[in-house]
């Protein structure tokens, strides 16, 4: 662990990582197509993987109980969203300098997934809407 990452416990980080991936997994499920939305996954997955700072940090490392299973995109956009809000008042108060950082990177994943398919599509579009709101709204 880095000297940056110290200021977070492991539920800390825990909590940015499911924030994060939890995007990455709405995302490619507010896609109706299997290929398209395999797509949809992958670019959000690898615009994670290009985060910097703290937060590059953090989402780089292997996440120990990260839980993103529901019997429906509910079930899993409740946990998200709530990590989502939890992840920018930890940064706020722990790292306030990172927290700008961290909703750019959730906004770079949401977008990459955006693009993996050409066309609109009003599900996924929805879905980010509701997740910039968030990172807007915190």
């Amino acid at each position: 662990m880095s000297e940056t990452t110290a200021v977070l416990t492991a539920d800390d980080r825990l909590t940015l990582q499911t924030a994060a991936h939890g995007v990455v997994v709405l995302m490619a499920a507010s896609d109706p197509g299997a290929i398209s939305s395999a797509k949809a996954g992958m670019a959000a997955g690898k615009a994670l993987s290009s985060a910097t700072g703290l937060t590059g940090r953090v989402l780089a490392e292997k996440p120990k109980g990260l839980k993103l299973d529901g019997s429906s995109t509910a079930d899993i956009a409740d946990r998200v969203f709530d990590a989502i809000r939890r992840s920018l008042a930890l940064l706020d108060a722990k790292a306030p300098e990172e927290t700008g950082n961290f909703r750019a990177t959730l906004t770079v994943a949401m977008r990459a997934a955006q693009h993996a398919r050409p066309g609109a599509n009003p599900a996924q579009a929805a879905m980010a809407d509701k997740i910039a709101g968030i990172l807007d709204g915190a």
